[in-house]
């Protein structure tokens, strides 16, 4: 457990978002949490970091985690920790293609949606309407929960970005078929868009709030933010 500078509520270090004090004096953002030397941690999102930064109370609270005043605080800090948590996301599903836990094209995710092996869905930014709900219906069947809000996550990045991350052509959805492996894509899935925050964020297909891979109301992290996405199996 580690405890957020910002809003001083604790939360699981996976959850958080790790700044660490480099040997010079500047504050880098840490997501992996590997970075040697002293840290502190925030689970705010963007526009309440910015905020924070405004009003200078980021820098009182890394001064107390770092134990010292000494150290510069770069300019595009939010957007270095949202360049990082994105990475860390499409790096997560670029490893599970090549493990062989992801599946793409709309015939191969539809036929292991039907036959229950589907445990998480997602679709590029400019993904269709009609083939997201189609895929979705047949996730619900495999699933036995025909009738239920089940539905995949839209994922604020284009198909020529996703496709790049997999090293693979054309990339519009995407489906995971091992469990574990959909639980590891939607832990960094939920860091990153936690931080972007609802503004930023693509809403769950045909709805704001519910759905597979929509936000839990029952699993909130720091100031309000959730947790994590429901993940099949």
């Amino acid at each position: 457990m580690r405890t957020c500078v910002l809003s001083r509520e604790e939360a699981p270090r996976a959850g958080l978002i790790r700044l660490a004090l480099a040997p010079d004096g500047s504050v880098h953002p840490d997501v992996r949490a590997k970075a040697p030397g002293r840290g502190g941690w925030i689970g705010v999102d963007r526009a309440t970091l910015e905020a924070a930064i405004a009003k200078g109370r980021l820098r009182g609270g890394l001064a107390r985690a770092f134990r010292t005043g000494e150290f510069t605080l770069p300019d595009d800090l939010p957007q270095r920790i949202e360049d990082q948590l994105r990475r860390a996301a499409l790096d997560r599903l670029g490893l599970e293609a090549k493990a062989g836990h992801l599946l793409t094209g709309s015939d191969k995710i539809a036929e292991a949606a039907r036959a229950g092996r589907l445990h998480l869905l997602l679709h590029a930014a400019d993904a269709g309407d009609d083939g997201s709900r189609k895929l979705a219906q047949a996730w619900r069947v495999g699933s036995d929960r025909e009738g239920s809000d089940l539905k995949g996550m839209t994922l604020p990045v284009q198909r020529t970005i996703l496709s790049l991350a997999l090293g693979r052509e054309n990339v519009v959805h995407a489906g995971l078929i091992d469990a574990r492996a959909a639980k590891r894509v939607s832990d960094a899935l939920v860091r990153w868009l936690r931080f972007i925050g609802p503004d930023s964020a693509p809403m769950p297909c045909e709805t704001g709030s519910q759905g597979a891979s929509a936000f839990n109301d029952d699993a909130r992290g720091p100031a309000g933010t959730n947790e994590g996405f429901e993940v099949t199996g």
